[in-house]
């Protein structure tokens, strides 16, 4: 019988990665940036640790989807703000309405870019891309 004022032990750290799991949610950082932020995200919190690919990867596609939400953010609420501006307002609100789609479509693009990359073995950066994260 175990004395109850003993700690449990401590948590162990999770055991790396095999070659193909590591290149598997290598992939899926960047093909879950189809959705922005959330995948991205959260297979870099519960991967970056057990395999050199998935961090790397994970790192590079979390930092391109915090950019494009960040984007999609401030333009939601340029449009917003000049949506209320008589005459011209309601164009230039329509125009950056346009430049978000334009937004979410670069993103879907280079999401599925950069999943076949690393899917297909290798390594992907997006051509326009601050990085938050190092």
């Amino acid at each position: 019988m175990s004395d109850p004022i003993e700690s449990p032990s401590a948590p162990q750290p999770a055991a790396p990665l095999s070659a193909e799991d590591d290149k598997l949610w290598a992939s899926l950082s960047h093909f879950g940036n189809i959705i922005p932020l959330v995948p991205a995200l959260v297979i870099h919190l519960v991967f970056k640790d057990r395999g050199r690919q998935v961090r790397q990867e994970s790192t590079e596609a979390l930092n391109w989807t915090i950019n494009v939400t960040a984007a999609i953010i401030v333009l939601n609420v340029l449009a917003t703000i000049l949506g209320f501006i008589p005459f011209v307002g309601g164009i230039l609100g329509l125009l950056v309405g346009l430049v978000i789609w334009a937004v979410v479509i670069v993103n879907l693009v280079f999401a599925i870019i950069g999943g076949m990359r690393v899917n297909g073995g290798g390594s992907y950066r997006y051509p326009i891309n601050y990085r938050w994260i190092t």
